[in-house]
């Protein structure tokens, strides 16, 4: 059953409106950790349900509209790039992932977590023309190794609580 074009940009303004909420929820949890740039990324259960229940075209566009309304509503020019760059990397990632189906969502949002991170990293790196930044890598791999899993069993909660009817396979 094909779907009319209006029904699916409701549907991406949605989804891409609760990333965003969960994205500006985030901004509100003090983090106490003591380390820089460690967030629990819960706008990215947003993207992860879609790339599962619908598919990447809807997954990119709904983390596209959020990283960009973000950086515009709350973390700048360079809050957006870095999103972007993470954002993008970690999509690619666990779209290749899941297309293997060797993959739980866990295991894909673990390692969407972890590739965010160093797509970010990247960037940095190369704005600040500094490869040492990547001696930073050990601690985000740690901490997107654990919210990637924590995440993940949140997707896998939701996931597998969605009527077959709207799954896409």
């Amino acid at each position: 059953m094909t779907q009319s074009p209006a029904k699916k940009v409701s549907q991406v303004a949605l989804l891409a409106t609760l990333a965003l909420i969960f994205s500006y929820v985030e901004m509100l949890i003090p983090y106490s950790v003591g380390i820089p740039g460690i967030k629990l990324g819960i706008a990215n259960i947003v993207v992860l349900i879609a790339l599962y229940t619908y598919d990447f075209k809807t997954a990119f566009s709904v983390n596209i509209i959020r990283i960009l309304m973000a950086g515009l509503l709350f973390n700048g020019f360079f809050g957006a790039i870095y999103a972007l760059s993470g954002g993008i990397l970690s999509l690619l990632v666990m779209y290749l992932l899941k297309k293997t189906d060797k993959f739980s969502i866990v295991g894909v949002s673990m390692c969407g977590a972890v590739f965010h991170n160093l797509g970010q990293l990247t960037v940095a790196a190369m704005i600040v023309q500094s490869p040492k930044l990547f001696l930073y890598f050990p601690v985000l791999l740690f901490s997107g190794i654990i919210t990637g899993i924590l995440m993940g069993i949140i997707c896998h909660t939701i996931y597998s609580h969605i009527p077959s009817r709207y799954l896409t396979r």
